[in-house]
Order: C-alpha cells, then sequence, then structure tokens
C-alpha cells in the first residue's frame, strides 16, 4: 500500500460541503419554486467594485504583460496598503513589511511556515475559523483549544492563557471573528499582544473582517506588538472573494523566511488582481453601501429570527455571521442544517465545523447575501420549526 503523508489527515473544511449540497439543491428546484436562501457562506453577493474591475479591464485592454511580480507583490500596492494602516489605524507600517499573498488562505501557511516548527502549540479560542485549525495540523502542528462562550463574547482572554501549561508557542486571535462576530476591545488586543510578545508568544491577528464593523472600534496588532503577525484580506469589506488577494503585515525576524517561502510555494499573487486591489482602495462610496445592506440585513435578523425560533445569538459587533444556540431545537446540527436546507430552502453551516466539542449545538448563519433574500430567512425559518 503506498505511503501518504500527514496533509492527507486535515479534516474537511464542511461549509464546502454546504455548498456543493446547496448548489445541488438549487439545480433540483422545479420551475417557478422559490430559491435557496445562501446563508452558509462567507462571500458577499456584491462582486469586485466598479473601480477595481475597470482598472484590471484597462490593464487588460492596454496589453499589459501581466507576468509574475515581486514575490512580495507590486510596490505600488504594498506601498497603499502601508498607507491604509495610517489612515485607518494611525499606525506606521513601512511597506516593506507587507507582503501580499494569494488571498489570506495563502498567507496563513505562510505565517505558520515561518513562525512555528512541527509540534509546536498554538491556541486559538474555540469556535474558530476551521482551516486555523486544519492547515496547522497537516503542518505538522498542535492546535490547542481555548472553550470559549458568550461569557467572554466567544474570544479568548489572558486569563485563559495563563492557565495553560506549557505556554503555547503561538496564538491566533479573530477580530471580528468567524464565526460568531464578535471583536476584542482595543485596549483588549493591546493586553494580549503585549503579554504574548513578553512571554516569547507569537500572536497571529486575523483582520480580514475589518472594515464590517457595527459600532465598536476596529484595532490592529500591528499597533500594539512588533512581533505579531497580521493577516488581512481584500475578499471580505472589498468584496474579491474570487480575486485571491490578501496581505500580511510581517516582524523584521520573519520577512526574509516567509519571502523565501513565498517564492517557493507561490512565487506571486496574480498581477492582474493585485492592480484591481490597488484600485479598490478609492471605491469607498460602494464599499460603504454594500456595509450598510449587510447592516440593514443583521438588524432585520437580529429582530426577527428570535421570534422565529432562534432566540440565542452570539454578540455580532463586526463580519456578516450570527451564531446561534440551537441547543433547544436539537443536539445535532449536521442533521438539522441537512433538514433547513431540504425542507426550508435555506442554506447554513453546521457548528462542528468551527468548535468540534460543542458545535453539535449550534449553527452559523451569514447574511452577506443579497438583501430582500436575508429579510426573507425569519419567516421562512419560523413557518419551518411550526410544523
Amino acid at each position: 500500500m503506498l505511503k501518504t503523508g500527514r496533509g492527507a489527515e486535515a479534516p474537511p473544511f464542511l461549509v464546502m460541503d454546504v455548498i456543493a449540497a446547496a448548489n445541488a439543491a438549487g439545480r433540483a428546484l422545479p420551475p417557478g419554486a422559490p430559491g435557496i436562501l445562501r446563508m452558509e457562506v462567507g462571500q458577499p453577493s456584491t462582486g469586485a467594485p466598479r473601480g477595481a474591475a475597470e482598472a484590471a479591464i484597462r490593464a487588460l485592454q492596454a496589453g499589459a504583460p501581466m507576468g509574475y511580480t515581486e514575490a512580495f507583490g507590486l510596490p505600488s500596492l504594498r506601498e497603499r496598503i502601508s498607507r491604509h494602516y495610517a489612515e485607518h489605524y494611525g499606525a506606521t507600517v513601512p511597506a516593506r513589511r507587507i507582503a501580499v499573498t494569494v488571498g489570506a488562505s495563502g498567507a496563513f501557511p505562510l505565517a505558520f511556515l515561518a513562525a512555528f516548527d512541527p509540534g509546536d502549540r498554538v491556541a486559538m479560542a474555540a469556535p474558530f475559523y476551521p482551516p486555523y485549525a486544519n492547515i496547522l495540523t497537516a503542518l505538522g502542528m498542535r492546535p490547542v483549544l481555548l472553550p470559549c462562550d458568550a461569557n467572554t463574547r466567544f474570544q479568548p482572554t489572558i486569563g485563559m492563557l495563563e492557565q495553560l501549561d506549557p505556554l503555547p508557542d503561538g496564538l491566533i486571535v479573530a477580530s471580528p471573528c468567524n464565526p460568531a462576530g464578535t471583536m476584542l476591545t482595543p485596549g483588549e488586543l493591546a493586553a494580549i499582544a503585549e503579554w504574548c510578545h513578553a512571554r516569547g508568544i507569537r500572536l497571529i491577528s486575523d483582520e480580514i473582517y475589518h472594515g464590517l464593523s457595527y459600532g465598536m472600534a476596529e484595532s490592529t496588532a500591528a499597533a500594539f506588538s512588533e512581533s505579531a503577525v497580521v493577516v488581512n484580506s481584500f475578499s471580505k469589506y472589498f468584496s474579491m472573494t474570487g480575486w485571491r488577494i490578501g496581505w500580511l503585515v510581517l516582524p523584521e525576524d520573519l520577512l526574509r523566511p516567509v519571502e523565501c517561502l513565498a517564492q517557493n510555494l507561490f512565487i506571486s499573487a496574480p498581477h492582474v488582481a493585485q492592480l484591481a486591489a490597488e484600485a479598490a482602495f478609492n471605491c469607498r462610496p460602494e464599499l460603504e453601501a454594500n456595509k450598510a445592506a449587510y447592516a440593514r440585513s443583521r438588524d432585520v435578523l437580529l429582530a426577527g429570527l428570535p421570534s422565529a425560533g432562534l432566540d440565542c445569538l452570539a454578540q455580532a459587533d463586526g463580519a456578516f455571521y450570527l451564531w446561534a444556540d440551537v441547543s433547544a431545537l436539537t443536539r445535532d446540527s449536521v442533521a438539522f442544517a441537512a433538514r433547513m436546507l431540504a425542507e426550508a430552502g435555506i442554506a447554513a453551516t453546521p457548528g462542528v465545523d468551527f468548535d468540534r466539542e460543542r458545535g453539535s449545538r449550534f449553527l452559523r448563519l451569514s447574511y452577506c447575501g443579497a438583501e430582500d433574500a436575508m429579510a426573507e430567512a425569519p419567516e421562512r425559518i419560523r413557518r419551518w420549526l411550526a410544523r
């Protein structure tokens, strides 16, 4: 029998299976039937902002060669991201410390390989974004899960970290987080960043939902720690999922290691997508209109879902997810989500994707789809649960 590698043991990312099931359910609908409400995936229903798409079109029509860029990306894009940190956070982040990546998904393995060794222990809150643990596992590292709940707003605390023996080699935080949509306050993030730096614990701060917060101030770990790694992306606020563009803010000691890894693993992010990403920074009115639509959908769901039967929701500070405790209705969120798709025509992600121990009692609902579809969800759920 042929040997398989450690990477073959990585668990699945179940939301991708839900997407496939929802696609199949949509194809099977008879003509005239109500469509499937897509609440399973964190992909904005809007496309790239118009100015970004037009920048790509102009470059293609001009016959630009679109070859490899430097491994860390176009200098002009890196400079524009650097300016974004000054404008949005008041933080100084030199362009040379910014690496453009193939989405945030391409950023995580670069960061993990450069920062950790096989066997290293990396802590994270549970529930968590599944690829954190899955990528670490595939690379031979060990996820250390910190069970969190509404008492800490599904975010880790220094107290939790201090109880670990031994202390972890790294910590991943996400604010706003997926799946709960909760955030660390600037003071909480600063305290965690300083605590990690003082103890030689590498902080990885996932900031891909920045721009999508509803009343709470956003802060970046890059402003609080010289050793932290920051991950961000053009997929969420900038609505450019399929363009596959993200970035890292790197500390000095990881610059060359990450550059060498990027050269070998990815060469560079797509040239045309980098041009579009740079132009996206000039599309704020359109992007803010998208955010306003998410906020309206969020308000409609927070108002309508409790009376429909989903009455235990996490505090949704940002991103575009609701984390629903459905334990009063089921202890099998996989079966519950499958029934909701088949019987109510609503695709949602079972919580086991995000929390292996307690996720059977939770469901994640994404509200970045079309606004009218999101407004329809509470009534569909009410009718379904009333059967």
